[in-house]
């Protein structure tokens, strides 16, 4: 039923704040941060105002046109269609050769041969009502061929195929011509009382039909050019439902794919359908209502993209930006070198006017800076629903005239509104240039891939055409999600997975992790199992969260801080490892390398603090007295590591890292910021990171994997239970290795876990040696530990138990408890 205009767009006004509100929700249950409380709405009434002052400031600036052209139509939706709103999806066509009888031909090709045809090939059959004139192509070679079933004009590198179509036996090729020298043929339409020329056209290809094709300037971009050229109506009988205006012989009144087949039967009758088939091809939709959509010429608003240079400056611009991944540019580029211009206007209710006036009296439009600025006023007042309240006199006032004619009070507002991708491509002005708290160009625009030829571009023309530069430094694309096998997400496949499912199952960190892991330059997969993977994975990260505050809870910075001179060589490392790897993920938080960050986190999480830094200081954290000047050193390089990783991954997982924050904080009250999210970000220096001293430590680490493999073998065979239980014995024959591990002998039941070491450089008949995997001349003993178990820290010592007032206790153990260092 009709509805007021006014009525139906408060309806969609209401419809839309409720969605605003949810997906606002949303967005902070993600832990997204924005100006909640003042978001930018295209539907505010600055932001409406902001559209239509532009639209205004393009019109005056000579880039906005009103034509007659064939766009983009949904039939089923009633209105244009931007080329951003166009998906395509698998269609069932008609595919049809048809003849069009020579009727004139002054270059004597067809002298001798009478009743001969020219062949054109189509799959929109509906179209043929339109059609114009055939095109063939400069240079491409014609024959005029003779078959059992006529006389016919095709392209010489087609005919097999024709013939094969249409079931002639056999063919003789009577005469060839390029395509230049038929430009004068004229032949008879087929079922329409009227010529159609031969014309000369750039976008005829040899893929496939006949090298011929059927021109309708009124329902397809380049038959509408060509009709330019050889001065051809643009024919479009066709309403805004896709049905034939009554005036159209035979097929008044029938929707145009309906009558395909009337079309068809009407060509097959009368003698001129020489081949159908149906054919399953990719063919435009409409993105809303999901129908096939038509090319028809309609009268509509347009952006002249080569207007004042718009589409070199544009290009131009392409090449300043930063484009993620770089495969952007190319994509773009070519979109932006082969677009057509921009249909601007929209038939529908819900959006803003185009603020343009005609003139009834001399049928000009009207669109002057001060009409601009009366009505943008309205618009910042009323929003733009004053346009479909108010008439012309009020919004002008009563002594309006028109500026072409000098005629007053008959004019009439324009009833279309501007295409929503103008609405959103603005906000580079609507937004970046009306806030104080932004500024233009943006650092960064993201999208997904679909984006180069919707938003990008949109807010690229504008920009060019308002301010002559680009909106924004760097433009990064993502993929699209897809089911674990690749399939695209559908309802109908059943293989959506949601985002609130996701949270409510595994909190929003969990999701936001995956986004992080994935590599977003192609499409990402998601499912149960790599949810389930990556919640293993976040789980060691948050392990290693509570493991070092559970070992800094008596460790107060300003108190305990070990100068960083003064840290053990352990220490020292590992904190050069930390600046190493900070370096490392800043470099792909600036290349926004996400995937790279969390492997990079994770791998630092698991390898080198869970698989080593922190399992070798249980010992150091335990055992040692409060104060021992060892244990206040791994305290703080752990209090480092702690504040670090946090910040690091506070972009990544803003939840986990704020609850680690405050749980830090509320210890001591350590923390100077009331919000992970508020701190300063780390700072990482060149003089932090030892390159010779991580270099050391690499090779310590990898004699620790190659001794920890064979420990596993006697754990096995259950000759020992705990690595406390052994002793290992090393022997190599390489000077070098002989000499830097015999250094570091002391160090080595605390870095393997084992309660004694010996290095030696002679072998011992009596062990059993295993030789090394990874270091050369490197073999491996383990023999049972010398001594008595310490009840304390369970390492196996000869001097156990010889402490009267200590029974069962190690001398170390002793000092300890004495505080002695």
């Amino acid at each position: 039923h009709e509805i007021n205009q006014v009525v139906f767009r408060k309806k969609a006004r209401k419809y839309a704040a409720k969605y605003v509100k949810i997906q606002c929700e949303e967005f902070k249950r993600l832990g997204i941060f924005g100006e909640w409380d003042n978001p930018y709405l295209t539907m505010s009434n600055e932001y409406e105002a902001e559209i239509a002052r532009l639209f205004g400031e393009l019109y005056l600036k000579g880039y906005i046109y009103q034509g007659s052209k064939p766009i983009y139509w949904s039939w089923a939706c009633e209105t244009a269609l931007a080329e951003a709103e166009v998906e395509y999806a698998p269609h069932t066509s008609p595919s049809i050769y048809v003849k069009f009888p020579v009727i004139k031909d002054p270059s004597g090709f067809t002298a001798g041969y009478a009743n001969t045809s020219i062949v054109i090939w189509t799959t929109t059959p509906w179209t043929l009502p339109s059609n114009l004139a055939i095109a063939v192509k400069e240079e491409f070679i014609y024959s005029l061929i003779e078959t059992e079933k006529g006389f016919f004009i095709v392209a010489q590198d087609l005919i097999t195929d024709f013939c094969q179509k249409i079931g002639a036996v056999s063919y003789k090729e009577q005469r060839t011509a390029k395509g230049a020298e038929l430009d004068e043929l004229v032949t008879k339409h087929p079922f329409v009382n009227r010529h159609s020329p031969v014309v000369l056209g750039h976008h005829v290809t040899l893929e496939q039909g006949t090298g011929c094709v059927h021109i309708a300037p009124g329902h397809g971009q380049e038959d509408y050019e060509i009709g330019l050229k050889y001065n051809l109506d643009i024919l479009s009988p066709v309403d805004n439902q896709g049905k034939f205006y009554d005036s159209v012989e035979h097929f008044g009144g029938m929707f145009v794919f309906d009558a395909n087949k009337h079309i068809i039967s009407l060509l097959s009758d009368t003698g001129f359908l020489l081949f159908h088939e149906d054919i399953t091809h990719s063919y435009p939709h409409c993105w809303r209502s999901h129908t096939p959509i038509i090319f028809r010429a309609t009268a509509q608003w347009f952006i002249n993209v080569d207007a004042l240079n718009m589409r070199a400056n544009a290009l131009e611009s392409v090449k300043t930006t930063r484009w993620i991944p770089e495969v952007g540019e190319k994509r773009i580029t070519s979109m932006l070198e082969n677009r057509p211009d921009w249909c601007l206007s929209r038939q529908r209710l819900w959006g803003v006017p185009i603020p343009v006036i005609k003139c009834e009296s001399c049928g000009k439009h009207i669109m002057t800076a001060d009409t601009l600025k009366k009505i943008t006023g309205i618009f910042l007042k009323e929003s733009s629903d004053a346009w479909f309240s108010y008439s012309v006199e009020q919004l002008l006032g009563s002594s309006f005239a028109c500026p072409h004619c000098s005629a007053s009070g008959n004019f009439t507002k324009e009833e279309d509104i501007i295409d929503v991708w103008f609405d959103s491509g603005v906000s580079h002005q609507a937004v970046l240039k009306l806030r104080d708290n932004v500024s233009y160009p943006a650092d960064l625009y993201l999208e997904g891939s679909d984006q180069h030829r919707g938003w990008f571009q949109s807010s690229l023309l504008t920009a060019i055409g308002i301010t002559g530069t680009a909106p924004f430094k760097t433009v990064l694309t993502h993929g699209f999600v897809v089911d674990v096998k690749g399939y695209k997400m559908s309802k109908s496949a059943g293989n959506i997975v949601s985002p609130q499912d996701i949270i409510k199952q595994y909190g929003a960190d969990i999701l936001r992790l995956w986004v992080a892991s994935v590599d977003y330059s192609g499409d990402v997969r998601i499912s149960d199992t790599i949810l389930s993977q990556l919640s293993d994975s976040y789980r060691r990260i948050r392990n290693t969260f509570k493991f070092i505050l559970g070992n800094i809870a008596d460790f107060t910075p300003e108190k305990h801080t070990v100068p960083y001179e003064s840290l053990d060589e352990l220490d020292r490392w590992i904190v050069s490892r930390l600046h190493s790897l900070g370096v490392q993920v800043n470099e792909y938080y600036e290349s926004f390398q996400f995937y790279k960050i969390f492997q990079a986190i994770h791998n630092f999480c698991v390898i080198e603090l869970s698989s080593f830094y922190l399992d070798v200081l249980k010992d150091r954290m335990y055992i040692s007295h409060t104060d021992d000047p060892l244990r206040r050193s791994s305290q703080t390089a752990m209090n480092q590591i702690l504040e670090t990783l946090m910040l690091l991954l506070a972009p990544i997982l803003p939840f986990t890292t704020e609850e680690v924050m405050q749980y830090y904080r509320k210890s001591n009250n350590r923390f100077p910021y009331d919000s992970v999210h508020l701190s300063d970000w780390p700072c990482f220096t060149a003089t932090a990171i030892n390159k010779p001293l991580e270099d050391k430590w690499d090779r310590i680490l990898t004699s620790r994997i190659e001794v920890q493999k064979i420990l596993e073998l006697y754990r096995k065979d259950k000759t020992i239970g705990s690595s406390l239980e052994a002793k290992v014995v090393l022997y190599t024959s390489s000077a070098e290795w002989y000499d830097f591990l015999l250094k570091l002998e002391p160090q080595l039941p605390f870095l393997y876990i084992v309660s004694s070491v010996s290095v030696s450089n002679v072998k011992f008949s009596d062990i059993t040696y295993h030789e090394s995997d990874k270091i050369h001349g490197l073999f491996i003993g383990v023999t049972p530990a010398e001594g008595q178990k310490c009840s304390r820290c369970w390492n196996y010592k000869k001097d156990t138990d010889t402490y009267s007032e200590y029974p069962n206790i190690c001398g170390r153990c002793v000092n300890a408890i004495k505080g002695l260092f």
